[in-house]
C-alpha cells in the first residue's frame, strides 16, 4: 500500500522549484501550497524575471492556491518553502490564514518565522500559523549557499 505524501515529499517539490529559480539566476527559493495532500500551487522566486520585488516564491504560490480554491482564505492549506519566510511573505501567510508553514532552512538575516521575529504567531494577530522547521534543512541551505558562493565569485 502506498503511504500518503509527507513533509519531505512536498519539500522535495519545493526544492525542484528552487532549482528552477537557480537556473533562472534568481535567489533559489521554491514553494508549494498543499490542500488535502495535493499540490494546488507551486512557484519559485521571480523577482528579477518579473521586475517585481513581491514576486517571492511564497507570494506566487499563494496566488495560485487562491485561484485553485476560489477564495483568498486558505484555512485548510499548508505552505512548504525552502527558506524561512521574510516579513512580507509571513504577513501574507497570516492574512490568507494558511494553516501550517513548513520550511527548510532558517534565515538569520530576515527570517520572520522565529529567527529574527515571528510574525506567523504574533499574539495580537487574528490568525496564527503552525510552524514546522528544518525539513530537508541541509538540502535547502546548500542550494542557497552554493548560489551565493557562485555569485560572490563572479
Amino acid at each position: 500500500m502506498l503511504e500518503p505524501p509527507n513533509d519531505q515529499y512536498f519539500m522535495r517539490e519545493a526544492l525542484r522549484q528552487a532549482q528552477k529559480a537557480r537556473e533562472a539566476s534568481e535567489v533559489p527559493v521554491g514553494a508549494v501550497a498543499v490542500l488535502a495532500a495535493k499540490i494546488i500551487g507551486r512557484a519559485y522566486n521571480q523577482v528579477e524575471l518579473l521586475k517585481d520585488a513581491t514576486a517571492h516564491a511564497e507570494m506566487l504560490a499563494l496566488t495560485q492556491a487562491e485561484a485553485a480554491v476560489g477564495d483568498w482564505r486558505l484555512t485548510e492549506c499548508d505552505l512548504y518553502v525552502t527558506k524561512e519566510p521574510c516579513p512580507m511573505c509571513a504577513a501574507a501567510l497570516v492574512h490568507t490564514r494558511v494553516r501550517r508553514v513548513i520550511f527548510g532552512c532558517t534565515d538569520p538575516v530576515a527570517g520572520a518565522a522565529g529567527s529574527v521575529m515571528n510574525l506567523l504567531q504574533m499574539p495580537g494577530f487574528n490568525h496564527r500559523c503552525e510552524i514546522t522547521s528544518g525539513v530537508l534543512q541541509d538540502e535547502c541551505a546548500t542550494i542557497l549557499k552554493d548560489f551565493f558562493r557562485k555569485r560572490r565569485g563572479e
